[in-house]
């Protein structure tokens, strides 16, 4: 069938005159997703008009204002004008379409419901972008505290204590542990700055480096699955990206190896991905997608009864879509707590930080008073 078409031969076929006519399209810009959300809603509305696919493509091209978007309309109209479908065309373009969206459009393509299926994909698109938002959201707030009380301890020390370093020379031997730290971190802050600068841009360097191996990518992802309390929330995370595109797939008539392949290729986290291709193993020798998920430690026991329900009862695709709205929410909450938990902690560790400072520079002068008096 035209659905079971396997998305990576097209993409190698694309490497030919297609993936230099990409080449030469794009050069001059980058198709962003909010240009793709564009093109896939106006080409729902212009199909569910009754528009012709080949009349829709040149329509929209030509109310894109982006000259990137322009001529990647203009290539898939081509295309499709002359005889190709138009999801081989869009696997043309994988770095605009992902296989997801193409495995979509060509179920649609079989079906005959490719209005219904792009408003199914903008609609998932408008959520993974308000989850985003809310991540953001809740992480932009914590991080400004972290970087407002560094700022301010800098400051102090650079710019502070270093005026009362005279005044506090005649009772050196008498000063609190904590004062001739501060003092000392401060002479390193002022006169050994380039030499921290470097030190800091040579870590930050190693950083990405190691978090960019292979080493270093599979320790990260270990660490969001197993580190409290990130790991609830990553986890939900990642049930929410990946059955709400296996649920969309599989009601759309997308086969069931190709929508976990989709499931699969939206998450990002290489240990978490193991838990699909335990999956398409047991598919594969004859069992159910229930018993591939019975075994992973990430799937919740509800969530698995729900699986093994909705496949008893033919609604799987149905039970996913519910299960991550389900899980949506529940990230959503979890952020909103730990963002709150988080600004006391910050404000709190503020207000030792500050009260240290205070009392290093109070004491001494205290103790020169009663030495003067």
């Amino acid at each position: 069938m035209a659905i079971e078409y396997n998305v990576n031969l097209e993409k190698r076929a694309a490497k030919g005159s297609d993936g230099i006519r990409l080449g030469a399209s794009l050069r001059a810009g980058r198709v962003s997703d909010k240009d793709r959300n564009f093109f896939t809603e106006q080409l729902a509305l212009m199909l569910s008009t009754g528009t012709n696919l080949h009349a829709s493509l040149l329509a929209i091209q030509q109310q894109a204002s982006k000259p990137a978007l322009r001529r990647l309309l203009e290539t898939l109209a081509r295309d499709v004008s002359e005889g190709r479908q138009f999801s081989a065309a869009l696997a043309s373009h994988p770095q605009v379409f992902s296989p997801t969206y193409v495995n979509l459009i060509a179920a649609s393509e079989e079906g005959g419901f490719m209005a219904e299926v792009l408003d199914q994909i903008l609609e998932m698109e408008e959520k993974r972008e308000k989850l985003h938002d809310t991540l953001v959201s809740a992480l932009s707030y914590p991080a400004f505290l972290l970087v407002f009380a560094l700022g301010v301890v800098i400051f102090v020390l650079v710019f502070v204590f270093p005026k009362f370093s005279d005044l506090f020379e005649g009772i050196q031997d008498e000063l609190p542990a904590t004062t001739v730290f501060l003092m000392g971190l401060s002479d390193l802050f002022r006169l050994q700055w380039p030499l921290l600068l470097l030190g800091l841009a040579v870590l930050m360097l190693g950083i990405r480096y190691w978090a960019r191996s292979a080493d270093g990518r599979v320790k990260i992802d270990w660490l969001k699955l197993h580190a409290p309390p990130l790991s609830s929330v990553f986890m939900r995370l990642y049930l929410t990206q990946s059955l709400r595109v296996l649920g969309l797939s599989l009601s759309n008539g997308v086969p069931v190896i190709d929508a976990l392949h989709a499931g699969r290729d939206v998450v990002q986290n290489r240990i978490f991905r193991r838990l699909f291709s335990d999956v398409e193993n047991r598919i594969n020798n004859g069992e159910g997608m229930a018993a591939g998920f019975a075994d992973s430690r990430f799937i919740p026991p509800i969530v698995y009864q729900m699986i093994r329900t909705g496949e008893e009862t033919g609604n799987l695709a149905r039970v996913m879509g519910r299960v991550a709205d389900h899980y949506e929410r529940e990230v959503t909450n979890r952020l909103a707590t730990l963002s709150r938990l988080a600004e006391p902690v910050l404000l709190l560790i503020m207000g030792v930080l500050v009260g240290v400072i205070v009392s290093s520079l109070i004491l001494p002068i205290f103790k020169l008073s009663r030495a003067v008096g």
